[in-house]
């Protein structure tokens, strides 16, 4: 927020989490949903044409599963290269996928079944590992329940997936919430990153005389776990944003961020 950092941003500039985000919810927005192989290519065309445009920060898995699709990729393409990039790497589990995936719940809410397979299908365009995946279902079913349902509950989502993972990722979540947040400051890795975000949601009070503080306390709290910072903030922030709503978020916080005035 006050400039500077990896690209030498400007005050309120986004980064790539946000950015990427935006690459999904312009499909997302046009009302088809994120599930045909039409939606999927032009989220993966989005995703080339902000790769073209040599963004000041990006994470170097992406960097390379973006250059490997080639200009204007289609999604078969995306998921190809993001293979590739898998099989060669053996390490393609970062947080990428999940730093963008707040969007794929606002495509489908309330159908629960369709954001487990978008949320797969978006993660998969970049990043092949499953526990990437298995992440984006988490958190994109916990933002469908935070917008339907006002809560902040990111097992609900545990039931979508196969019982070794849901046993996995229930123990994950269970260390999360033991804490403190700082445990989990290496976490470019998609698990921590998530046990980052939950951490820090989940250990942040809820104030009673104004709940929708809860918001800017906990991606204070966030940020201050260290590591990749913006892309803890952005995962946490999009349920959050989810639970609280856009009136939540300080007008001075708004009132720098870039695109805010339209």
């Amino acid at each position: 927020m006050i400039g500077g950092g990896l690209g030498g941003f400007a005050p309120g500039q986004w980064t790539d989490d946000t950015s990427m985000a935006w690459c999904v919810l312009d499909v997302a927005a046009r009302g088809g949903g994120l599930l045909t192989d039409e939606a999927l290519s032009e989220v993966a065309r989005n995703f080339g044409r902000w790769y073209d445009s040599g963004p000041p920060d990006i994470g170097n898995q992406t960097a390379a599963v973006l250059r490997a699709a080639g200009p204007a990729p289609t999604a078969a393409a995306a998921r190809e290269a993001a293979e590739e990039h898998f099989r060669r790497s053996h390490h393609s589990a970062g947080n990428g996928s999940l730093m963008r995936t707040a969007p794929v719940a606002l495509a489908h809410l309330g159908d629960t079944g369709a954001i487990v397979r978008a949320a797969t299908a978006v993660s998969d365009l970049t990043h092949s590992d499953p526990r990437t995946a298995q992440a984006c279902v988490l958190w994109s079913t916990a933002i469908d329940r935070a917008v339907r349902e006002q809560v902040l509950d990111l097992r609900g989502g545990l039931a979508y997936l196969d019982g070794p993972d849901r046993e996995y990722w229930e123990a994950r979540i269970d260390e999360a919430e033991q804490g403190p947040p700082e445990r989990f400051r290496r976490n470019g890795w998609v698990v921590t990153a998530l046990q980052s975000a939950w951490s820090a949601i989940h250990h942040t009070p809820i104030p009673a005389a104004d709940p929708g503080r809860h918001l800017a306390d906990s991606l204070v709290t966030a940020i201050g776990i260290g590591g990749d910072t913006d892309t803890v903030a952005a995962i946490a922030g999009g349920l959050l944003g989810a639970r609280w709503g856009a009136s939540a978020v300080p007008a001075q916080w708004r009132d720098i961020c870039h695109g805010s005035r339209g």
